[in-house]
């Protein structure tokens, strides 16, 4: 068996697509796959593999109990392998919760996941997994997302669906609509990634503790979302993120990124999902991208390659 999801950007609604604000998100080219091959032995023999192929974690379960024998990781900059393998092996059991029947026996499997991206790029590494094995286990993505960790759930209908979408969660419900966004202006949008991957507990921890009146500004997000999908400008559009910039800059008492590390630059620059991290969408042409080189983020990627 093989199972795929798309990575996830977040061009709008950071934060408050926790609070129903209408967010524009788009799957990317990249994403993760899980390969599921059957064995005799009572084994979950687990190994996940990094964009360039090398083997960056592995561990064992037994079946059914799902209790760990073993796990190694190649680093310890973000975390042991022992928490590596707690947080799927909790993953594993939730989705064992919602359907009992799910690695139920005691026969066991060789799995193997790969990921498309460097782990460091911040486009989904873990929900593409749990959409991954929510498709294995037939459960909701949505319901596994939520029983193992938090979040909007906005990355799991990116994995799912082939083109841009609108999401808003209604009554904790996601509600989502694929919209055709594909501006005339997309050479002039580039990705630029930061150079580090942002914790994004930490933003929605500082999120949480705005003194903002939130309820106001959700409103404006969803028309700024909306008002995204048919800018005829690219001058209208840096204006939409200009203004979506300063209206999170409030809330969370963040300096905008372009006004943190990129004062000079004569384009639009917004953040993506956790500020302070990951990628930033940036307009302007190719040679303009040389700024951003010479300052030493040279990750950079046009909307068309990065973009489903």
């Amino acid at each position: 068996m093989n199972f795929y999801s798309n990575g996830k950007l977040l061009l709008t609604g950071e934060y408050v697509v926790l609070d129903g604000a209408i967010s524009l998100a788009v799957p990317t080219k990249f994403g993760q796959d899980l390969l599921v091959d059957p064995i005799k032995e009572s084994l979950l023999l687990w190994r996940s593999f990094s964009h360039t192929g090398e083997c960056w974690f592995e561990a064992t379960f037994d079946v059914p109990k799902l209790r760990l024998q073993s796990a190694t990781f190649t680093s310890d900059k973000e975390g042991s392998a022992e928490f590596i393998a707690e947080t799927l092996c909790n993953i594993l059991k939730e989705a064992k919760k919602i359907n009992p029947s799910f690695l139920g026996s005691t026969k066991g499997y060789i799995i193997k996941t790969n990921l498309d991206f460097p782990r460091n790029w911040g486009l989904g590494s873990s929900s593409t997994l749990v959409n991954n094995i929510a498709q294995w286990a037939k459960i909701d993505a949505y319901q596994l997302l939520w029983n193992s960790f938090s979040g909007s759930g906005y990355d799991i209908a990116n994995a799912q669906y082939n083109s841009p979408i609108l999401y808003r969660l209604k009554n904790e419900k996601p509600i989502i609509e694929t919209v055709d966004f594909v501006p005339e202006f997309s050479n002039q949008l580039f990705f630029v990634h930061l150079n580090k991957k942002q914790n994004s507990k930490e933003g929605i921890a500082k999120y949480r503790e705005s003194s903002e009146d939130v309820e106001k500004q959700l409103g404006r997000i969803s028309e700024i979302s909306s008002a995204m999908i048919v800018a005829n400008s690219l001058l209208e559009f840096e204006n939409l993120m200009e203004e979506h910039e300063q209206i999170i800059s409030s809330l969370l008492q963040v300096k905008p990124v372009k006004e943190a590390l990129f004062s000079d630059y004569d384009g639009a620059v917004k953040s993506l999902g956790a500020w302070g991290g990951d990628f930033v969408l940036a307009t302007g042409d190719k040679d303009s991208m040389n700024y951003f080189k010479e300052k030493g983020f040279k990750t950079i990627l046009s909307y068309t390659d990065m973009v489903l």
